[in-house]
């Protein structure tokens, strides 16, 4: 279950997902099996190709991919949501669910200019 975010901006996830696009949400989330997470980055794209060859950025395995019937995505959390979120200029998300302590100091500053 999602907590944080605005059905708004889960709908406007599902059209861009549904578009083709590659569209990245972040919300609060719980899952028993991952205690130590508080949110997860949902990278989604139903276009299988191109949410496969943008995972390879990150070194992501197309195994790895939620396939959801109409909203495949991959399920990030740990150090490569962060990853993630920073080299995709996520910023705001990262800011909004304060995540900003597991930056380094060179990306805290990179981000702030």
């Amino acid at each position: 279950m999602a907590f944080g975010i605005k059905r708004t901006e889960l709908i406007e996830w599902k059209n861009r997902v549904l578009q083709g696009e590659i569209a990245i949400i972040t919300h609060y989330w719980y899952d028993k099996r991952f205690p130590q997470y508080a949110t997860v980055t949902k990278v989604g794209c139903n276009n299988m190709l191109k949410l496969k060859q943008w995972g390879q950025k990150y070194q992501l395995r197309p195994e790895w991919i939620d396939h959801h019937k109409k909203y495949p995505h991959f399920d990030l959390f740990g150090e490569l949501q962060i990853n993630v979120l920073f080299h995709e200029n996520q910023f705001t998300q990262i800011k909004r669910f304060s995540l900003e302590h597991r930056l380094t100091n060179e990306q805290v500053k990179l981000m702030n200019n």
